[in-house]
């Protein structure tokens, strides 16, 4: 007798997951610009980024790395995010920065550091998605919030030292937002954001495209970071209505085509899973992505 088949591997996250259905949603690239917005007023942080690459000339390949990151945490085998995982903190190990003004040399692995990035990035992502249309309830919010207390885990944090729902991820922007300024290097940052340097012949997708993502993302960005960066928003309402305008438009484009760009994370998770595994904003409704309230693993 053979041994019996064993079942795919979901994955950290699984099907079952809030994670898996709103990842895949094509306003996770907005989401991705606002929290690279964000994450540029925490001095100690954005430094560690600029003293240790090239920003202007590497920012699209730092956005493609992350956005892979996600996609393979989210959707790959739980070998492959383990060792995703393991990548971003051995090089990150490696890594210093210094403090201008004081000559402090220290890690880019700092937990507070990690924990204001992994923050910022989830706030974007959480943000952006319910703004523009993806239907999560409170609940749903919170368990997704809670869910990523693995990714946190992935670079170097103490899950248990990570916020579990929007109460905490609340309370942890105030305590933090003492330390944030748009200093020099968080200029170079939005400089690049707003006129990314663009080969002469993209010049006119740039202004047709680029400033409409680059302005969105922006104008999602809470009130005080308007204030530190010194440049004026709409009102939330009016920032709102853009980005479900711009939400509607591109879940338009269909989904087995978005999916089809490098490095398919998520053609490639369907078709390890099964068809039944397709993520859709529609599911987050369903039995499978709602458990009793943000808690440990998947529904069963």
């Amino acid at each position: 007798m053979g041994s019996p088949e064993q079942a795919p591997d979901p994955g950290l996250f699984g099907p079952d997951s809030v994670t898996w259905q709103m990842h895949a949603d094509p306003m996770m690239w907005i989401a991705g610009v606002r929290a690279l917005y964000l994450q540029a007023l925490h001095p100690r942080a954005v430094r560690g980024v600029l003293q240790n690459s090239d920003f202007r000339r590497d920012a699209w390949g730092r956005l493609m790395r992350t956005a892979s990151f996600v996609g393979t945490t989210t959707y790959g085998t739980t070998e492959a995010a383990e060792r995703a995982g393991a990548r971003v903190r051995k090089i990150h190990s490696r890594l210093g920065a210094t403090d201008p003004d004081t000559g402090e040399r220290y890690g880019v692995d700092e937990p507070a550091l990690l924990l204001w990035v992994h923050c910022a990035e989830i706030d974007s992502y959480l943000h952006v998605a319910r703004s523009s249309g993806f239907r999560l309830t409170d609940a749903q919010a919170d368990r997704y919030i809670a869910e990523h207390r693995t990714s946190a885990r992935l670079v170097g944090l103490d899950p248990d030292r990570v916020p579990g729902s929007r109460r905490e991820l609340a309370a942890y922007f105030e305590s933090v937002r003492p330390e944030l300024a748009a200093g020099p290097e968080a200029r170079v940052v939005d400089d690049f954001l707003r006129r990314p340097p663009t080969p002469a012949l993209l010049v006119p997708a740039r202004a047709l495209l680029w400033r409409h993502v680059a302005h969105l993302a922006y104008d999602a960005l809470p009130p005080y970071a308007h204030t530190l960066y010194g440049r004026p928003a709409p009102a939330p309402a009016v920032v709102t209505r853009r980005l479900r305008a711009t939400g509607t438009a591109l879940r338009l484009v269909p989904a087995w085509l978005r999916w089809q760009l490098p490095p398919k994370h998520v053609l490639r998770a369907v078709a390890r899973l099964g068809p039944e595994t397709r993520p859709a904003p529609y599911k987050t409704g369903s039995r499978l992505a709602i458990l009793d309230g943000p808690g440990e693993g998947a529904a069963s």
